[in-house]
């Protein structure tokens, strides 16, 4: 038995005409009987009535059609999965995201995708930078959206976009006002940074932005994990990130002035690049463009 026998009962049943489904099949009458012939020998049943007005399904055949057509569906989805795995449609994208800061885009980027493509099972990670480069390095992750500082020479990458440096205080802090908040303000004033080996690049980043600024920032490690803000909440410390996406109740995010801005990337490991992937990878480079951010070809090393 082949599918196209399945495929010749199918047209048979539904046009209740040889006639018809001959023309419908683009094939010659006699040989599409002569195969529903050898199709009914090989079950060892009748599937058709023959009556001079056409044909109807017996009761075995009646059995055999819903079977059929769910045998050809079966085939179809089949047929098309190589495709589809070629296309990015199907599969699994591991992404870790860095925690502080963040690219406040990646939440509309990553509901797009979903969209676009439905089959891509997305499983988020989020942590330090370091730690998700690391995993990365070791495979356990596919990509890493970070901070351009923690690329390497190992990893190719896609420039996503800019984020604009944020000064976070909490309420009840003197600097709780709204607006741009001038650089000289945080002279004397203690900076929360991470104090983790996996942070280290966005402790470093926070040093450097404010020391080219002419202030020497007074860093205080934060807590652990949702931790890391408790000081600045509490109002005894201010911390830099990028955006306001997700920001707590009870922080305010004032622009730093003069502006100062922090590059994120797309980071993957070249020779681990699945078709899934690939599709993500473009996703992020059109939103990149689109955004007006993107300054490198959006797809360096994929194929």
């Amino acid at each position: 038995m082949e599918l196209r026998h399945l495929r010749y009962f199918v047209a048979i049943a539904e046009e209740h005409s040889f006639t018809r489904a001959a023309e419908r099949l683009w094939v010659a009458q006699p040989g599409l009987s002569t195969q529903i012939r050898r199709l009914e020998a090989e079950l060892g049943v009748q599937l058709f009535s023959r009556h001079t007005r056409g044909v109807d399904l017996t009761d075995a055949g009646v059995l055999f059609l819903e079977r059929a057509r769910t045998t050809l569906a079966a085939a179809e989805i089949a047929r098309h999965t190589g495709r589809d795995l070629q296309a990015g449609v199907l599969g699994a994208v591991r992404l870790g995201l860095a925690t502080t800061p963040r690219w406040d885009p990646v939440a509309s980027l990553l509901d797009a995708f979903a969209r676009d493509r439905p089959a891509v099972e997305v499983t988020i990670i989020e942590s330090y930078g370091g730690a998700l480069a690391r995993d990365l390095r070791d495979g356990r992750l596919d990509a890493v959206l970070a901070p351009s500082i923690f690329g390497s020479a190992e990893l190719d990458s896609l420039h996503v976009g800019s984020e604009p440096w944020v000064v976070l205080v909490g309420a009840g802090h003197r600097l709780a006002i709204d607006g741009p908040l001038a650089v000289e303000e945080l002279r004397g004033e203690d900076v929360v940074v991470t104090g983790h080996r996996d942070g280290a690049g966005y402790d470093r980043a926070v040093a450097d932005t404010l020391a080219g600024l002419g202030v020497n920032p007074v860093l205080r490690r934060g807590g652990p994990g949702p931790a890391l803000l408790a000081s600045v909440a509490d109002g005894d410390a201010v911390a830099l990130s990028t955006g306001s996406a997700g920001l707590r109740d009870d922080l305010i995010a004032r622009p730093l002035c003069p502006v100062q801005t922090l590059n994120f990337e797309l980071f993957w490991q070249a020779e681990a690049v699945s078709p899934a992937l690939t599709e993500l990878i473009r996703a992020a480079g059109d939103r990149a463009a689109y955004d007006g951010n993107a300054t490198r070809p959006p797809l360096r090393a994929v194929a």
